[in-house]
């Protein structure tokens, strides 16, 4: 089989992609009301994103990926274009619903026996929905908190069966994973008038699509926003900068060809982001690089260089 021979073995790169979904890209939206306001949040993770009653939050982001580092023979080197669409909706004060649609382009760099290759694989990535309903909400004169747990599922509607010039590209390199697999966590919000802290905990349980089943993955994002001009508020203020420091620790467990485990696949990841957010009455212009502080894959796997990522935020108000 050509992934087994060519390329020995699924890369660490495996479901980074797919994590990436819950990021998002801008689309004009049909329903342009009267605009609402615009708060800051988190760039990096969508679970705490701010959603009031009777609004859509359409967001945009470019996503980067590119990881090399390769110690075996093939010397493979990866990079990862993401165009991410990402919509919320407020359904009352409490109940947010949530809906991520992904464009995916990977592509790998690999020795092969008549020399190097470029292997890659384009199209609609897996969307992902999910429900956030706030638990705990104590609204104060200067800040307002917020304890939300939410739940959804990945649809398997990228392909997963893309060919490349010598059969079928590995698992890792497809658009989708042909699986229908299932998430769930807590997210945590506390906004004040100069800087906000977001954060949550998720897991997400991966399910088998054809003999291969990607490991299943627990993640912990932090998110501080901080005002950093103007330093006061008051009356005709265009907009505002913040600057943004974020963290996501990614922990996945090995994944399984035919019920045994890929020694080279899973592992533990840690990056610190900087980043900063043009903040307007109704939309943000955000970018951000991570930056891979821990990276310990398991076995013979790619480790990430770094990410990018720069978008756009829209509240639209509704008109019911």
């Amino acid at each position: 089989m050509y992934g087994q021979q060519e390329v020995e073995r699924p890369p660490h790169w495996s479901d980074d992609m797919r994590h990436a979904g819950l990021a998002g890209i801008a689309i004009t939206f049909a329903l342009v009301a009267e605009a609402g306001r615009v708060d800051a949040g988190p760039i990096t993770f969508l679970t705490a994103l701010p959603v009031a009653k009777s609004q859509a939050v359409v967001r945009g982001q470019y996503l980067f990926i590119r990881a090399s580092g390769d110690p075996t023979p093939a010397n493979q080197d990866l990079t990862v274009n993401a165009f991410p669409v990402a919509v919320a909706f407020g359904v009352t004060s409490k109940l947010a619903l949530f809906g991520v649609v992904p464009v995916v382009s990977k592509s790998v760099d690999v020795t092969m026996p008549g020399g190097r290759r470029t292997l890659d694989a384009t199209g609609l990535g897996d969307v992902v929905f999910f429900a956030r309903y706030t638990v705990k909400a104590v609204d104060l004169t200067e800040s307002t908190f917020r304890i939300a747990p939410f739940g959804g599922v990945k649809l398997p509607t990228g392909s997963d069966d893309t060919s490349g010039p010598l059969g079928v590209l590995p698992r890792p390199l497809q658009p989708g994973s042909g699986s229908w697999d299932g998430l769930g966590g807590l997210a945590v919000a506390w906004q004040t008038k100069q800087w906000e802290f977001d954060a949550d905990a998720a897991y997400k349980k991966n399910t088998d699509a054809d003999g291969f089943r990607f490991g299943d993955e627990a993640s912990v994002d932090t998110s501080f926003q901080y005002r950093v001009w103007p330093r006061l508020l008051g009356a005709g203020v265009p907009a505002f900068l913040y600057a943004v420091a974020e963290t996501n620790l990614v922990s996945q467990r090995r994944s399984e060809i035919a019920d045994v485990r890929d020694p080279n696949s899973g592992g533990t990841r840690w990056d610190v982001d900087l980043g900063l957010q043009i903040v307007r009455e109704s939309y943000i212009l955000e970018g951000i690089v991570q930056i891979p502080t821990i990276d310990r894959p398991n076995g013979a796997s790619l480790r990430n260089d770094f990410r990018a990522t720069a978008g756009v935020r829209w509240n639209i108000g509704l008109p019911f």
